[in-house]
């Protein structure tokens, strides 16, 4: 097949998405793929020349203009498959305000959390309990987010954010182990079916948060998969990410992100439509411990991008 490979964009995320594209490239080369790498941030209006004679789009961008759907959107109007979650879903997931409004009607436990969309007065406290994370609206990849022990220490954070930012979402912490998901479809003939894989138990080798270095710095965390949890509870949580893969629309696949409360109640804290493919990240991770290579995991999700196009195109 000719395939688009799309990667980079503008986000605060860049890097990663490079990074994610090259082993991604590799990997379509050995599946016998002919691949053309585009990168929105150069040329956004040259994606209808790029998308010209290709088969397929595999998208591996994180943040805007992929995570949020518009990349999504064009492709779809230039009538080419791709992987992963449609506009709708993309934009809702990439969201975390509007996705907790969706994550509440299925019943899905959150942390309390407050919407900012603009920078509160020096003397504005929030209906919240301490410590705080403070957190990009529509980032990802822990960027742009502040820890805030006390009030003391909130509008110095505040200030911070604001000077890169206009809006984020204050979210009680919880303290817990970290645990994300995988959701991965199966193709039963045309149709879709979406399966969790085994969850991730995730230990920051500093012991305090999974932020940017520890996501991708080679041993920049312990990554336990399967997470040596108890079975009940692995069930949960993996009924927990379907419920959110569901309740936001997603198709293809996603990577839900938890705090273990308590050691024993899974909080949702965010879906992640376009999970990284970087050497060191997860999602590949959860795929390989249910028997697919990377090659296989990025063929499937090719297979998948393709049935829903053919399911679509006959509605």
């Amino acid at each position: 097949m000719n395939i688009l490979l799309i990667a980079g964009g503008w986000s605060s995320e860049r890097d990663v998405s490079l990074a994610g594209g090259k082993v991604v490239h590799r990997a379509l080369d050995k599946l016998g793929h002919t691949v053309t790498f585009y990168d929105p941030a150069l040329s956004l209006a040259g994606l209808a020349e790029a998308v010209s004679g290709k088969d397929f789009a595999f998208i591996n961008l994180h943040g805007s203009p992929g995570e949020d759907g518009l990349i999504q959107s064009m492709l779809e109007r230039l009538g080419c498959p791709y992987q992963g979650a449609g506009p709708a879903a993309s934009m809702l997931a990439l969201n975390k305000a509007a996705a907790k409004v969706f994550f509440a009607a299925a019943g899905l436990p959150i942390p309390e959390s407050l919407l900012l969309n603009r920078k509160p007065e020096q003397d504005w406290q929030p209906i919240l309990r301490y410590p705080l994370f403070i957190k990009a609206t529509t980032g990802g990849s822990s960027l742009h987010m502040e820890h805030v022990a006390g009030p003391d220490h909130l509008f110095p954070a505040l200030e911070r954010l604001f000077a890169v930012g206009t809006s984020y979402l204050a979210e009680s912490a919880v303290d817990g182990d970290e645990i994300t998901c995988g959701v991965l479809g199966t193709l039963q003939g045309d149709e879709e079916v979406p399966e969790a894989l085994p969850p991730i138990l995730i230990k920051p080798a500093t012991g305090k948060i999974f932020d940017y270095t520890s996501k991708y710095a080679p041993g920049g965390a312990e990554e336990i998969c399967p997470a040596p949890i108890p079975a009940e509870l692995t069930k949960r949580i993996q009924n927990m990410a379907l419920a959110a893969h569901r309740a936001l629309g997603i198709s293809g696949y996603s990577r839900a992100d938890f705090i273990l409360k308590n050691k024993q109640d899974p909080m949702l804290l965010e879906v992640n439509t376009l999970p990284g493919m970087t050497p060191t990240s997860l999602f590949p991770q959860e795929a390989a411990a249910v028997g697919l290579s990377f090659e296989q995991l990025v063929q499937r999700l090719i297979d998948l991008g393709l049935a829903r196009h053919k399911r679509e195109a006959r509605q």
